[in-house]
């Protein structure tokens, strides 16, 4: 069977839905913190356990006659090294013959502050002696596709990516190939650096939104202590906002781009442009 941690987030439900169009509902194992508040998965035909990661006796129990298993990160910035330990241990006590997870592009080396705790848990993860495969994950487009119209009212985007560019991909592209190295094989051992076909800058990104509206959308490039406390004012918690400006530094950098084609090759066909995400948000 295969399980999925977090199965009912916004990544983990697509994953999902991927597995689906794969396996029979019925080898699919959902493991989330409250069943009782995924009866939509349970109305797909897969199975529902209980999997919390700050109670490790659920997850032991969760992972019952489980063979791969997807951890996706979780999202308690700070917790997740501890939280990602437990779910390692318990695979581990279970007999998992393939562990995935959802890191972040170039994690080893990259100096994104974000990256630190993917780190951490990879080397948990490689040291555990269980068979695993590192799904590296680039930035989603719908990190910007979905606030897109509040900057459009506002007439402007703001950031602190001035001349950096990012490679994203929609949130489905890499829940698709979570989906493909769990269903296939010759995948044990691999680390794959995932990210999107096209690249994109916020002046091209305001150029786009631009093109697809009908009207004007600016750019506003500001320092990364300014971007941080612009996304605390639109409601991003003080702690992960900090997260994200230094992201969009380290982005002038080129640490948040990369034009491998890993993740088209994983999945066979291109990924979504960020055009295409925008164009979505913006029309729905």
């Amino acid at each position: 069977m295969i399980a999925v941690t977090g199965a009912n987030g916004q990544l983990g439900r697509l994953v999902i839905d991927a597995l689906l169009k794969r396996v029979a509902a019925s080898q699919i194992v959902a493991l989330v913190r409250t069943p009782e508040q995924a009866d939509e998965l349970e109305q797909l035909g897969v199975e529902l356990r209980h999997a919390d990661y700050d109670k490790p006796e659920t997850i032991k129990s969760a992972l019952e006659g489980v063979s791969k298993l997807l951890l996706i990160s979780g999202n308690m910035i700070g917790e997740r090294v501890r939280q990602h330990k437990a779910v390692i241990t318990a695979a581990r006590q279970a007999g998992v013959t393939l562990l995935a997870y959802t890191s972040i592009l170039h994690a080893d080396k990259s100096p994104l502050q974000l990256s630190e705790e993917h780190k951490a848990t990879e080397q948990l993860i490689t040291q555990s002696g269980l068979p695993y495969v590192l799904l590296r994950n680039g930035w989603y487009n719908e990190n910007y596709s979905s606030g897109i119209t509040g900057s459009l009212a506002a007439g402007a985007i703001t950031g602190a990516m001035h001349e950096g560019r990012i490679a994203s991909a929609a949130r489905a592209d890499y829940a698709e190939a979570a989906a493909v190295v769990l269903t296939e094989s010759g995948h044990v051992g691999k680390i794959y650096e995932l990210a999107g076909d096209q690249s994109f800058s916020l002046q091209t990104l305001a150029e786009q939104v631009t093109e697809i509206s009908g009207k004007t959308l600016l750019t506003n490039y500001v320092s990364e202590l300014q971007y941080a406390e612009f996304l605390t004012q639109v409601g991003v918690p003080a702690g992960f906002a900090a997260l994200l400006a230094d992201a969009e530094i380290q982005a002038n950098g080129g640490w948040l781009n990369d034009q491998s084609g890993t993740l088209s090759t994983l999945i066979g066909r291109p990924t979504t442009p960020m055009r295409d995400s925008l164009t979505q948000q913006l029309t729905a």
